[in-house]
């Protein structure tokens, strides 16, 4: 597959979310590069899907090239999970470019947490629940595929399996400042406050109408916000809170509202536009 500036977000950054992708910068002109050029598709071939190959023509993508800093041709970027993990430039022989490709594709538990996750993007909730903790039976100490199941139990409202999934993760992730912790933490809390003790949205909205100056209302509705994932009106709630008193629960509006921009990472435009009404509230 060739792909160009226009496609090369579908085609490698969102494929490699779910397969590796291996970018093969090239030109016609390039005598190594016809050398290189059919391994890599033998191998792709028998990879049977196990990685995906896309290739970038310089001459006609000098924009994307200057991007990944190519000098030289051939140059190939292996992409995993939406980034750049591996590079190498020129020819390797077969066997070391086999050793290149073991090492991109995951194997184990990364197997079954990469399995997980195209379950999961298909729409096959319980098979992606049920294969995340196959990867977590072979390596219980793995951190981030706790998290992904924690994070998909909140989803289908399994917010007591949650919590007990939530104690099974290392004090290195709890307790250092892990920003992808924090947000499902946050949420967590907030669905499982839902789901028991807030009061009704409803009320919850009378008494902030009644008095704006009620902070413990407004960080409850909040609550209620991100556990429905309305996250526009959970930050301006908590945006309230940071302009009316910064030490109320040790700065939990300041705190919440970042950990709320992680959780709406996909809604860009919207994390950007609280991003700056917080920074101006913050100068």
């Amino acid at each position: 597959m060739e792909t160009t500036l226009a496609t090369f977000e579908n085609d490698v950054i969102a494929a490699s979310m779910l397969t590796p992708v291996l970018v093969d910068f090239w030109a016609p002109w390039c005598g190594p590069c016809k050398t290189l050029g059919p391994m890599l598709k033998k191998l792709e071939a028998e990879s049977a899907g196990a990685w995906k190959l896309v290739k970038v023509n310089v001459d006609e993508n000098q924009e994307l090239a200057g991007y990944f800093q190519v000098r030289s041709i051939p140059h190939v970027v292996a992409f995993a999970d939406g980034r750049p993990v591996n590079q190498f430039t020129g020819v390797l022989p077969e066997g070391q470019l086999r050793a290149f490709l073991n090492q991109l594709v995951p194997q184990g538990a990364d197997a079954e947490r990469r399995n997980a996750h195209n379950a999961w993007a298909t729409g096959n909730r319980q098979e992606a629940i049920d294969t995340i903790k196959a990867a977590l039976a072979l390596d219980p100490g793995y951190d981030e595929a706790h998290m992904d199941l924690i994070e998909w139990l909140i989803a289908e409202r399994c917010y007591d399996e949650a919590k007990d999934e939530d104690k099974l993760l290392s004090p290195k992730t709890t307790q250092d400042i892990d920003a992808r912790y924090n947000a499902l933490k946050t949420e967590l809390d907030a669905a499982a406050d839902a789901a028991a003790d807030l009061p009704p949205a409803d009320a919850l909205y009378a008494a902030v109408e009644k008095n704006p100056e009620n902070l413990e209302a407004r960080f409850a509705l909040a609550n209620r916000l991100i556990a429905g994932r309305e996250y526009g009106g959970a930050l301006g709630h908590l945006l309230a809170i940071v302009e009316r008193d910064r030490a109320v629960m040790d700065d939990v509006g300041r705190k919440t509202m970042l950990s709320v921009f992680k959780l709406a990472a996909n809604q860009p435009d919207l994390v950007s536009h609280w991003r700056r009404r917080l920074s101006v509230v913050m100068n």
